[in-house]
């Protein structure tokens, strides 16, 4: 007679098999794509659990469908620089998952932009999404073009040439984009208004991250900062710690950092560290943010130039180095993988209590092992980070109903929000018997409103 361990050790070893082989069809599939294979690892690992209780997923074979995109788009971004020479850029939309809800997710002008970086970013924003507990699926785009070193004239003319060709597949039911790296308030402008003279219609949801003047939503500037902010101080009350008076560390100077730097500081934080890509400030007096608000957002310097005005503040090259700053807290914002192992490593031996991942994906696989083995509280990004898309999903909502909310209104949305993430990332790491590891929750509780969603809608 077969025994319930013996079923159990059968269901275990059959789920682990199912994601070996999915996994092993996506790298065959997908070659050279690391970024999207380390996104699939991570979260393909964190599911073995969720198949052994439940093999109805299997049988409908939910993880090869949910990580084969449902749509890549690849397109040529023709446009002339102020010296009238024509430059080509290459643009991408992938449209990752409609099951919840209409694609939604950032648009990431950057060098760095090709197939395998969108690809990671779309697949992590389906579960974000789903995490949020609103209609919105997963997507994400962008191109290889960077907007630093350009003119407000070139920055027009490549934007208005690259939604030349993405308008034909986005709409406020369809694929609502937003800003990442590199896109901000100037480039959403100028995105909507060539999408607006095409379209000839006011189709306010089809982008977020709009100005107030046409459709934006207060607080959306501050939101990703802010919510990883709110995320950070809900690990922190479990266990019975706070903001008020640690020491925090800020990688990045763009939208995420210094937003997450001013909430921080709010709440009693002493922010000491900033970067941008060159290299990165201390500051042991406490980071002085109206000037970095002043020099990122306004005269979109370097962040060198801060030490000429606080001569107390040392400025090194290259960024790795700022993880070897002692802090309690660490707030990586900046981009994917700035978090390796040894760096990991530094923070835990200087003592850091917290993480939480502001940026997509910034700490690798080996660095996440080390905070988890040295139980510091760890806020993966797809929750942690997940205001950003939040507010987004908020604006959307106030342009169908042509009205707009307070700036307390939004906040108080979204710090119920994060407070929400927090508490059903908790309830599924305990469920699924990974009590503690945020990791495992926040996969598998974004996972399974999105897996039952696709069962009901049928093989499509």
């Amino acid at each position: 007679m077969t025994t319930l361990h013996e079923v159990k050790d059968a269901n275990s070893k059959i789920a682990k098999e199912y994601v070996n082989e999915v996994f092993e069809t996506v790298i065959a599939r997908n070659p050279f794509e690391s970024e999207f294979h380390q996104a699939a690892k991570e979260i393909f690992d964190s599911l073995i659990p969720v198949f052994i209780k439940h093999p109805h997923y299997i049988d409908q074979n939910i993880l090869e469908r949910m990580v084969e995109p449902e749509r890549v788009i690849s397109f040529r971004v023709p446009w002339i620089d102020d010296q009238g020479k024509v430059q080509v850029n290459r643009g991408f939309r992938v449209q990752f998952n409609s099951a919840i809800g209409p694609y939604k997710g950032g648009v990431r002008f950057h060098p760095s932009v090709n197939a395998g970086i969108i690809k990671f970013l779309g697949f992590e924003q389906i579960f974000k999404n789903s995490l949020t507990g609103l209609p919105i699926g997963g997507g994400k785009g962008g191109a290889d073009f960077d907007p630093k070193g350009k003119s407000d004239g070139e920055i027009m003319r490549f934007t208005q040439s690259f939604m030349t060709e993405l308008y034909r597949y986005i709409g406020p039911d369809i694929d609502v984009p937003a800003g990442d790296i590199g896109v901000g308030a100037r480039e959403i402008g100028f995105m909507y208004g060539q999408y607006k003279r095409i379209r000839g219609g006011f189709e306010a949801g089809v982008l977020t991250g709009k100005g107030l003047g046409y459709g934006g939503s207060l607080a959306r500037t501050e939101a990703t900062g802010y919510g990883t902010v709110y995320f950070v101080e809900e690990m922190l009350k479990d266990r019975g710690q706070s903001f008020k008076g640690s020491t925090v560390v800020v990688s990045g100077s763009g939208n995420v950092s210094i937003y997450a730097m001013e909430k921080a500081m709010q709440l009693g934080a002493k922010v000491v560290a900033c970067s941008d890509s060159n290299g990165y400030i201390y500051d042991q007096n406490g980071i002085n943010l109206d000037t970095v608000k002043r020099l990122k957002e306004v005269e979109r310097k370097r962040i060198k130039e801060y030490v000429a005005e606080h001569p107390g503040a040392l400025y090194f090259e290259g960024c790795s180095g700022i993880w070897s700053i002692p802090c309690d807290i660490a707030l990586p914002c900046a981009t994917q993988n700035e978090i390796d192992e040894a760096a990991a490593k530094i923070l835990v031996a200087n003592g850091v209590i917290a993480v939480g991942e502001g940026a997509n994906m910034p700490s690798t696989l080996d660095a996440i092992d080390v905070f988890l083995k040295n139980k510091v509280l760890f806020g993966p990004a797809k929750a942690a980070n997940a205001g950003g898309v939040a507010v987004s999903a908020l604006e959307m909502s106030q342009n169908s109903m042509r009205l707009s909310w307070t700036f307390d209104e939004v906040d108080a949305k979204l710090h119920k929000i994060m407070e929400n993430i927090y508490r059903n990332c908790v309830k599924a790491a305990d469920e699924y018997g990974h009590p503690g590891n945020l990791v495992v929750g926040a996969n598998i509780a974004g996972f399974l409103r999105v897996a039952d969603a696709m069962i009901v809608q049928g093989v499509i």
